[in-house]
């Protein structure tokens, strides 16, 4: 974690052998149903960022983790309590920022790993790296290549604060997830992907009465190490494909 290098230290990690990459987790202040916490985005992201390390390690990249940007565009819940959503031009500029200082410092690259899968948050997240090539990366589920390799329920669109993002959650953080609520919850059928597409962008007009879709209670933390798993492939892939081009 750069948050616990000293100066010297994150002097010493640079001028190593091996390329610097870091990794910067983006994530949300937003409601995710009666079950999970507001920063579940934060944490998700987190948690597949330090999956990511030895996958880059192996690769001859030495990966170590910004300061999460715990902030973005919450915009479909905002009828629920905690919402908490910025400008997508701030979000933009803010992390263009951060991205440029690491870039300053010498790091060969710098990822934006978001897994707060609103559709104005993805475009903000890329728009903050436009430009840079090579130096910088977005890892996101939200793309068709990436998106198919995770599970049925994430694929159907059922994936907020569902079995998909609560069994991430079991697996990183089980004493942030109130089980006694889980466990009395229903399974919520609706796919934001299509809701989305058919212009509907709040929750409450989806459907989602408790901020929630998908099957949260049947959700396990051996489900969630082995998706983790899956999003820590993805930011090697997406860093070592710029990175580490082929010859």
């Amino acid at each position: 974690m750069i948050a616990d290098l000293t100066s010297p230290g994150f002097k010493a990690l640079l001028d190593g052998d091996q390329p610097v990459a870091v990794l910067l987790p983006v994530g949300s202040v937003e409601p995710h149903g009666p079950h999970l916490p507001l920063g579940t985005d934060t944490t998700i992201s987190t948690a597949a960022a330090q999956a990511a390390i030895p996958l880059l390690a192996d690769s001859g990249v030495a990966g170590v983790i910004a300061p999460a940007v715990p902030y973005g565009v919450t915009d479909c819940a905002a009828a629920f309590p905690g919402a908490v959503s910025i400008p997508a031009a701030t979000l933009s500029a803010f992390l263009r920022a951060v991205v440029d200082g690491f870039l300053a410092n010498g790091v060969a690259h710098v990822c934006l790993i978001n897994n707060h899968l609103e559709p104005a948050q993805d475009r903000a997240v890329r728009d903050a790296v436009d430009g840079l090539g090579p130096a910088a990366s977005v890892a996101c589920p939200l793309t068709r290549r990436w998106g198919r390799t995770l599970t049925d329920e994430f694929k159907r669109g059922e994936c907020h604060a569902g079995r998909y993002e609560t069994a991430i959650v079991l697996a990183a953080a089980p004493e942030s997830v109130d089980e006694i609520a889980r466990a009395g919850l229903p399974e919520v059928p609706i796919s934001l992907s299509d809701a989305l597409r058919g212009g509907v962008s709040d929750f409450l007009e989806m459907g989602l009465k408790q901020a929630y879709a998908g099957d949260p209670a049947a959700a396990t933390p051996e489900e969630g190490v082995e998706i983790t798993a899956l999003l820590a492939k993805m930011i090697a892939t997406e860093i070592t494909e710029r990175l580490l081009p082929p010859a």
